[in-house]
C-alpha cells in the first residue's frame, strides 16, 4: 500500500500554473506596455504632465514587480505579489478618481486614468483577479 499523504499537500508554488500563467502573461504585457509608454512620455513630453507621467512610470514598476513575483516560488515572493497587487488596486482607484475629479493635474492619461478606461478597464479588473488568485493559491502554513 502506498502512502498518499504526500500527494494531498499543496505544491510549493501553484501561482504560476494553470490560469496563473494567463494572469502572469497579462501582467507581463502590462509591464512592457506601461514601461514603454512611461519611458516615451517622460523622454518626449515630461513638462506637459509630469505627475501623470511619473504615475505611469510607477505603474510600470508595479506591473514588473507583480509579474516577477507571481512567477516565483516561495512565501517571500507570495508576500511581494500580494503587496504589488494591493498597491496596484489602490493606485488604480486613487489615480482613477483623481483623474476624473482633478483633470488639471492629469491633462494626459496614464495607465490608471479613469480606472483604466483607455485599456478597457483591465487595470481595474486585473488586481481584483490577482487578489482572488493569490487567495486561492496562498501558501499553506509551515509544518510545526
Amino acid at each position: 500500500m502506498t502512502d498518499t499523504s504526500e500527494h494531498t499537500e499543496r505544491p510549493t508554488n501553484t501561482r504560476n500554473t494553470g490560469p496563473g500563467r494567463l494572469l502572469i502573461a497579462v501582467y507581463a504585457i502590462f509591464a512592457i506596455s506601461a514601461t514603454a509608454r512611461a519611458g516615451y512620455q517622460i523622454l518626449t513630453k515630461f513638462s506637459d504632465a509630469p505627475l501623470a507621467y511619473l504615475l505611469s512610470a510607477f505603474a510600470a514598476v508595479v506591473y514588473v514587480v507583480a509579474t516577477v513575483s507571481l512567477a516565483k516560488a516561495g512565501r517571500t515572493w507570495f508576500k511581494v505579489s500580494l503587496v504589488a497587487v494591493l498597491v496596484e488596486l489602490v493606485g488604480v482607484i486613487v489615480v482613477g478618481a483623481l483623474s476624473l475629479f482633478d483633470s488639471v493635474q492629469f491633462p494626459h492619461e496614464t495607465v490608471w486614468s479613469a480606472f483604466g478606461r483607455g485599456y478597457a478597464f483591465v487595470p481595474l479588473i486585473l488586481p481584483i483577479l490577482g487578489l482572488i488568485w493569490l487567495y486561492r493559491r496562498r501558501p499553506s502554513a509551515p509544518a510545526a
